[in-house]
Order: structure tokens, then sequence, then C-alpha cells
């Protein structure tokens, strides 16, 4: 299964809205935060997690879903959320604190909702898994149409929850995808030093579903195995787990002196960012000209710069909101 023209058009523009839209973040995070890091500091508090170079994670699957179908994403689901079509403007200003974000900022940017297009993510690693297996068994019990796929770290293949998820998921045979975004560090601790076999797909034969390895954080290897495995759950034929080398090309947080890393590693990866590779390989394969690479440029940084310009521009919740929408 291979991408049209214009799939792969789509999935190269929105992979830049994503990269343009975390590094806008990444300059607005880290205003009033210098000399001297201040997490609490600046108009956007707290933790930031960027997503860069892993977006053909996102985009490979998701050009295959509908509005319909279910994901749940982690504590770093920028790039996620927007392939699944969740509203920018409301999510940039949900990551301002602004009353028009998703969850009136309440949540921030690893709680982002946007229930119109079914995207949920958390900053409980591997919390996502057993809610996507729960909306995929209610709509196998209701023969309602759609499919689930929940994606995790690889770092959360070593979690309970993981195993159980995997577990029920097989033992029901339910349409969900288990897609697993192997960045090769779970936060500093590297994956062979913490995770007993050399890749996660291996251990889908245990659960008695397909498990496929997917290297070189390419988006049309991605898209091609997310269509097979998606199409698979379309039609009642189970679960199945997409273990994906992808690469993280910021560190585990904003601030992150990433000093585990090894000398040179990041100038590796930079040198294979997923991007403009795609770039190079649509103007070989696909005739994309310069005139038209530079108007989907464009039209990408169009878009991130609308949905700053609205969360910049939004009001804060008033302070007595904030006990709103609480349970007593």
């Amino acid at each position: 299964m291979l991408p049209t023209r214009d799939q792969k058009v789509w999935m190269y523009e929105t992979m830049l809205v994503s990269r343009y839209f975390e590094e806008t973040i990444e300059a607005i995070y880290l205003e009033g935060k210098k000399p001297v890091f201040n997490m609490a500091k600046g108009p956007i508090p707290g933790e930031m997690h960027l997503s860069n170079g892993q977006e053909p994670c996102a985009v490979g699957v998701c050009a295959h879903l509908t509005p319909k179908d279910v994901v749940t994403s982690t504590h770093r689901p920028h790039h996620v959320a927007i392939a699944k079509g969740v509203d920018l403007k409301r999510m940039a200003a949900e990551i301002f604190g602004k009353k028009t974000g998703l969850s009136g900022g309440r949540g921030g940017h690893m709680h982002i909702f946007d229930p119109d297009v079914n995207f949920s993510c958390s900053g409980i690693i591997g919390q996502g898994m057993g809610p996507a297996v729960g909306a995929a068994l209610s709509r196998k019990l209701q023969g309602k149409e759609g499919v689930a796929v929940a994606y995790i770290g690889e770092g959360a293949a070593n979690q309970g929850a993981f195993h159980e998820a995997l577990n029920l998921a097989a033992v029901w045979k339910l349409p969900v995808i288990f897609v697993v975004e192997d960045n090769a560090w779970g936060i500093s601790v590297a994956k062979a030093t913490s995770t007993a076999v050399p890749n996660n797909a291996m251990r889908a034969q245990a659960y008695g579903m397909p498990g496929h390895l997917i290297p070189g954080n390419d988006p049309i290897a991605i898209y091609s195995a997310a269509g097979e495995a998606i199409a698979r759950a379309r039609s009642g034929g189970g679960p199945t787990l997409l273990d994906i080398e992808t690469d993280r090309l910021a560190g585990h947080f904003m601030g992150d002196a990433e000093a585990y890393r090894p000398k040179g590693e990041l100038d590796a990866l930079r040198a294979r960012d997923p991007i403009p590779a795609l770039a190079r390989r649509l103007q070989a394969e696909d005739g994309l000209s310069d005139d038209d690479n530079g108007a989907i440029m464009a039209r990408a940084r169009g878009r991130v710069d609308e949905a700053i310009k609205f969360a910049r521009e939004s009001d804060y919740p008033a302070p007595e909101e904030a006990l709103d929408k609480v349970f007593a």
C-alpha cells in the first residue's frame, strides 16, 4: 500500500506545520527563562516536550484515519494532534493557558483533548492504552465504525499497562493499533539498558497479534504498514503492534541539558531530518517544483502564525473559573 502524490503532499505539509508550530512554541516558551532557566517563568510556564523529528510517526498513521477514529497520545503529543486534525488555534490557546483553549486553559500541552476529532493525550506514561482499548471495545459492542490508535514511547512498553492492553485487545480481537514511537531514549535512559528485547515488535507475538518493526523514520514506510494494520482492524482482524524507529531532535523536555547523549549523536540525527528528506523524495519522484514547495511552506507557516496570534490575543480565564468543571 503506497500513498498517492496528494497524500504525500499532505504528509509533508502536515509535518511542516508541526515543525513550525513547535519551533514557534519553543521560542515563546523560552521568553523570560533566560539567562537562568526557570521553568515557572514566561508566557508558557511548566514543562514542554517537543516532538521534532518524530513527525513521520504521526502523518504515516493518521493519513488513514477519520474523525470517527480514536487516537490517544503521549506527553509529547503535538505532532499527532496536528495530524489527527485537532483545532490548531484552540490547541495553541490551550498551551498558553487561555480560556479559548480546548479545555479552557486547564489542561496545558500534555493534556490536549478534542472530542470533535476523538483525540486525547496524557502526561502519565502508557495511560492512553487502556482508554484506546476501551474505545475499540465500545465500537465493537455497538457495531459502530472506527478504530482506535494508542501511541506510546518505547519506554512505556515496559509498563504493566502495555501488557494488559495488548492481552485484552488480542483476547477480544479489538480494532486497535498500538504505535510505539521508539526514539531510543526513555528520558535519559537508553533503550538498550532498560529493555530485554532489541525491538518491541517482537513482543506482539506473545499476544497473538502481528508486530511490525518500521526502521528509518520513513513516513512512506509507516503509511504502508499502518494502512495494512488499520485495514485489518476495520475488517475485524483484530489488533496490530507497530514499532517505529524514530528520532527525537530535542531534549526530553525544554531545558534538558542532554548530557546523556553520546558525542555527535544529535548532529547525526539532524543530518537525517525526515522533513527535508521527504521534500527531496517528492521532488525526485512526484515532480514537486520549487514554486510548489514554497507555496506549501508558506501555507504551513501561515497556519501556525494565525494560531499563535489567536492564542496570544485570547484572554486568560478569570481566577474564579478555576472552580468550574471540577467534581465536588
